[in-house]
């Protein structure tokens, strides 16, 4: 009987916990309490910026490095104090790690052979990977990361751990690679930890992505919860492209310029604050008057990105940008005189400490 990835991966997955986990380098605290569990089967991605943790934490899980504090806890098993090489983990790192003097196929049995799987089903293994025969300097980056991905695989692991596994990559065999990684997983049903700071990479093929600041995750969910709800200024500014515009909150809403906008937290405090809104939500309005007002200004560039693209418009004290169907951008060069609206979506609120203070 056949199944759905869904169904395969909630059959032979295995959930990964992570339990207060702290670690710090020579006094600087690189993990500050992180908690995450990940359900079977399921594919995580921490994203944020160099030095957040994220790195630490997947190192955490895999053995390579010793926690100040908390749990790893895999399949109900404690495995803090196990080494690597007991933990039941296949890895993939940004560098492909092949070594240069074996074949495709001679890599994936070295990888087995520590593993202790039998010769014949090595060789069995081995023989269905990409390019078996070929040396590492005979291949492409891409072709080298998906022999390294088939070593991970090749050994049967409870979980499988990648660690920017694409950032070597050019853009288009990046984005095939990492649709195919995605597919794999499905397949295979493995729980999955991805570590990276590309958000597209998170967005496109994550369950659930963890934002991490700071060594803490900032907010956790769905890609389409964290970039259309984001729970933080970080988060909003981090995910996606964000414009700052200088409004007033008052009962639950914000003024922006003339326009009241709904808030992601209504129980925000009035007064003064820096109103956080998406691209997506500013349009060019296509009638009325263009040549005055609080929201009237000059195109500056307009950015194709395929059915849409991108406007940038400056209002003379502050630069907005603008995300629409092409045929739309295309009707306003450089140069034009536009009038903005903004959308009624739900904004987030940043105060820096001189805002604050004024509210």
């Amino acid at each position: 009987m056949s199944t759905t990835p869904t169904e395969t991966r909630a059959r032979s997955g295995v959930e990964v916990r992570l339990e207060e986990l702290r670690k710090v380098y020579s006094g600087v605290t690189a993990l500050d309490g992180l908690s995450l569990t990940i359900g079977q089967g399921e594919l995580v991605a921490l994203l944020g910026p160099s030095g957040c943790g994220k790195t630490t934490a997947l190192r955490l899980v895999a053995g390579l490095e010793e926690a100040n504090g908390g749990r790893v806890v895999i399949g109900g098993q404690d495995v803090t104090n196990l080494g690597a090489n007991k933990r039941q983990i296949g890895m993939v790192f940004q560098a492909y790690s092949l070594f240069p003097h074996m074949t495709a196929a001679q890599n994936l049995e070295f990888g087995m052979q520590l593993h202790n799987v039998e010769v014949d089903e090595r060789r069995k293994r081995a023989r269905e990977t990409p390019h078996a025969n070929k040396y590492a300097s005979q291949m492409s980056g891409g072709q080298q990361q998906r022999v390294a991905l088939a070593r991970a695989l090749a050994i049967r692991p409870k979980v499988l751990l990648l660690d920017e596994p694409l950032s070597a990559l050019d853009a288009r065999v990046r984005a095939r690679l990492r649709d195919e990684i995605r597919r794999v997983q499905l397949e295979v049903g493995i729980t999955t930890l991805f570590v990276t700071h590309d958000q597209e990479e998170a967005l496109a093929i994550a369950d659930r992505v963890g934002v991490m600041n700071k060594g803490r995750i900032e907010q956790l969910g769905p890609p389409t919860a964290i970039y259309s709800r984001p729970a933080t200024p970080f988060v909003a500014e981090f995910v996606g492209l964000t414009n700052r515009l200088n409004g007033n909150v008052r009962s639950g809403e914000v003024e922006v310029r003339g326009v009241r906008l709904p808030l992601v937290k209504p129980e925000t405090a009035d007064g003064p604050a820096t109103a956080l809104i998406r691209p997506e939500a500013v349009t060019l309005a296509s009638d009325g008057d263009a040549s005055a007002g609080p929201l009237v200004g000059t195109v500056i560039a307009v950015s194709f990105l395929g059915a849409t693209s991108r406007v940038t418009v400056d209002l003379g004290d502050v630069i907005v940008l603008a995300q629409m169907p092409t045929s739309q951008a295309s009707a306003n060069p450089a140069g034009s005189r536009v009038r903005l609206t903004l959308r009624p979506d739900p904004v987030l609120i940043a105060r820096d400490e001189k805002t604050a203070a004024e509210a």
